[in-house]
């Protein structure tokens, strides 16, 4: 199994792998690294794709950081892609059944569970507050769609704000969005500076999520805001990454007591994101809840 993404020597997973492997019963396998520079060359990308179709000790990969622009560059070389990893634009998890290769989005239920594990329970309909994801790539497009279902009903944020420094992924974004049939309101903000991304924090109504989907702090250092960045009121943080100098995830601790902020970094997503994947590339039943689900989450939390 490979994993795709920026930096994947540094991730716990190198260490927690062989550990589910054996829980799993997975029998002999490895997992092996690739590296590619942030939006880099097509080629590159289906090169390794190429690869792993072609490659019959190759059962499949994660994909992370690289989701949108690997699904730009291969979706002809699959055989088969998921409508839902279609409508997204991204590819996260890469594996085979009968010698075809398939590939899928797992982040809009990965994101969903890994938010489900923190949020209070009806926080949306209790107190009918905003969300605003920094960034815009596969898992901040995942998690705008997963808090607008239409299946939570009244249980949904009164606005989602999504900004990115550029407008390509927004102009995306805003495609995308048309298809969902939400309802709610669903604003893109172009914020080139991070002290125009502050200026979105101002206006969020106490009780807010504020969420950086950036991979600022792991795949490149810094934060999507400047120091001077005032959280909401009771407002809840979210931090995608859990490795890293996570500047983002340090702001909002600084300010967790004065503003009596709920903060949650990236953990729980890396263990329901991991867990998609490797349910995929080895066809094993993974469930997401439950005794079988906890005795993974404590070897990874042993070894994180």
């Amino acid at each position: 199994m490979y994993f795709i993404g920026v930096t994947t020597a540094k991730s716990s997973i190198n260490r927690v792998f062989p550990l589910w492997a054996k829980a799993l019963g997975l029998g002999e396998c490895q997992l092996r690294g690739i590296d590619f520079k942030l939006h880099d060359e097509p080629a590159r990308y289906r090169e390794a794709v190429d690869f792993i179709k072609r490659d019959r000790q190759s059962l499949g990969a994660l994909v992370t950081t690289h989701k949108m622009d690997l699904f730009e560059a291969c979706r002809e070389q699959f055989d088969e892609i998921e409508p839902l990893s279609a409508a997204m634009g991204e590819v996260s998890s890469i594996y085979k059944r009968d010698g075809r290769l398939l590939g899928r989005a797992c982040d809009p239920w990965s994101v969903g569970l890994s938010l489900d594990a923190f949020l209070p329970d009806k926080h949306w309909q209790t107190t009918r507050t905003e969300a605003l994801i920094l960034g815009a790539g596969g898992s901040a497009i995942a998690l705008a769609w997963h808090l607008g279902r239409p299946e939570h009903g009244a249980n949904r944020p009164s606005r989602i704000l999504v900004a990115n420094r550029s407008r390509p992924r927004l102009d995306h974004l805003r495609e995308l969005s048309r298809s969902w049939a939400h309802g709610i309101p669903l604003d893109c903000h172009e914020v080139p500076r991070a002290d125009m991304a502050d200026g979105l924090l101002k206006d969020l109504p106490p009780g807010s999520l504020v969420v950086n989907a950036t991979g600022l702090g792991k795949d490149a250092p810094g934060s999507p805001l400047t120091d001077r960045a005032i959280f909401p009121k009771n407002g809840l943080v979210w931090e995608f990454n859990y490795r890293g100098d996570l500047l983002f995830l340090q702001h909002a601790r600084n300010q967790e007591k004065i503003r009596r902020l709920l903060i949650e970094d990236g953990w729980i997503y890396f263990i329901h994101g991991w867990t998609r994947v490797i349910s995929d590339v080895f066809a094993v039943d993974i469930p997401t809840r439950g005794p079988r689900f906890d005795e993974l989450s404590l070897i990874a939390r042993t070894n994180r």
